[in-house]
């Protein structure tokens, strides 16, 4: 098989226009952006018509593709607005919609049948036979649940050659199947079916057993030093699982995460597109790129259901690798410290957006969208307002910081931390 010509497409998450360029600057194919009212993420969206007016422009230029999810579940009383909604989106002509709900579907459709549709992981598609009716109704594209494996994918592809298939290869991952979760509306009344989930499945519960030796007393169950995560699962990475997903056939690699910051939609976006240019390239997994995704807060990573089945294909240094602690400990000794904005050539000097504290001394590592190297230097010298000083902290909007060589605009500024046991 030739593996240059079964790339899939790199997508990722938009929340924010910002986040958007970073996506495209740092090596996505693609973006998803979320919709007034009708995104799954509508409480923390963004986006109003006019920026994904400036979305689609800015795409255009870069002649890179754009999807809005359109992937709630509405009530009725959401249905009345959504033709108005639905001439604002069409006008704008987005590569696709991402959707759900059949009713929204089946509306998209008689009024705008130019639009793409692309059907959501909310539907828990998990078989050739609901991508094949998919396809006879006229979408161009599946997203499969997170719970179908790579064995899985490789028989719908080859059962429904023609339909485009996406599959979610990074970020979190829902307790309940694909998504489709009640705690958030049980809990604090906010539905995540409507674009209002709370996360309620990452809070730390306390667990209580009965103890029949005291009289069925509730006796607390403790887990470790910060609680009992009881519904909080690890967070999916199948970086290292690229080249079979792949030769699978899969046309689209998602990454989670509209309502992450942009040092992680960057340094996803870095991780990935080099992996997948190593693919087209012929060579090997290069592991370096596990480790900086593990600069990244995550809750620990894992391949998720994709593996199932593969055991045997898998070596075991690899199994014993997605149960490690890795992750969380280079998380703790690398922080996201700022962004750079400008590169002042005459001096010397990087004007950053400060994120978190930086000191003189501290040493910084530059990680920048077309470099695959990281650069590391020493910070000698901070200016704040034209004035030299010693630290700086984040939010304090835009510094100074000289550095011994250039930088492209856009790198990503992290500070090692060496006491870390």
């Amino acid at each position: 098989m030739d593996s240059i010509r079964n790339i899939p497409e790199l997508l990722l998450p938009a929340g924010n226009l910002e986040k958007l360029k970073i996506a495209y600057l740092y090596g996505a194919d693609a973006v998803y952006c979320g919709v007034p009212r009708y995104s799954l993420r509508a409480r923390e969206n963004e986006f109003s018509i006019e920026d994904l007016q400036t979305a689609v422009n800015i795409a255009r230029n870069l002649n890179k593709k754009i999807y809005f999810t359109v992937n709630n579940i509405p009530r009725n009383s959401k249905l009345h607005s959504y033709h108005k909604y639905l001439d604002q989106m069409a006008h704008l002509k987005p590569d696709a919609l991402i959707m759900a709900d059949p009713g929204l579907i089946h509306l998209t459709k008689n009024a705008h049948p130019e639009i793409n549709i692309h059907i959501s992981v909310q539907t828990n598609t998990m078989n050739y036979a609901a991508v094949q009716f998919w396809k006879e109704y006229g979408a161009t594209r599946v997203i499969l649940s997170r719970e179908v494996s790579i064995p899985e994918i490789k028989e719908i592809k080859e059962k429904v050659p023609d339909m485009e298939i996406e599959v979610f290869v990074h970020g979190s991952i829902c307790i309940a199947h694909s998504g489709r979760c009640f705690m958030s509306n049980y809990f604090k009344n906010r539905d995540a079916n409507q674009g209002s989930c709370n996360n309620a499945c990452r809070d730390l519960y306390k667990v209580y057993v009965t103890n029949p030796k005291q009289n069925d007393e509730p006796m607390e169950l403790i887990t470790d030093e910060e609680g009992t995560f009881l519904m909080n699962s690890k967070d999916l990475r199948a970086i290292e699982f690229l080249q079979e997903l792949c030769d699978a056939g899969v046309d689209s690699l998602k990454v989670e995460g509209r309502t992450k910051n942009d040092f992680y939609v960057g340094m996803v976006a870095r991780s990935y597109r080099h992996t997948l240019d190593g693919i087209a390239k012929g060579e090997s997994f290069d592991r370096k790129w596990l480790v900086e995704l593990d600069k990244l807060s995550s809750r620990k990573y894992f391949s998720g259901f994709l593996t199932r089945g593969l055991e045997d294909r898998i070596p075991e240094e690899e199994q014993n690798f997605q149960n490690n602690e890795f992750g969380t400990s280079l998380h703790k000794s690398h922080h996201y410290v700022g962004i750079v904005k400008n590169f002042l050539a005459e001096n010397k000097r990087i004007s950053i957006e400060v994120k978190n504290k930086i000191e003189v001394g501290d040493e910084i590592e530059v990680i920048s969208p077309l470099d695959e190297e990281v650069k590391p230097f020493i910070v000698e010298e901070i200016f704040y307002q034209n004035h030299s000083i010693k630290t700086i902290s984040g939010g304090i909007g835009m510094a100074e910081i000289k550095i011994p060589f250039q930088v492209s605009n856009q790198s990503f500024l992290t500070k090692r931390i060496n006491n870390v046991n």
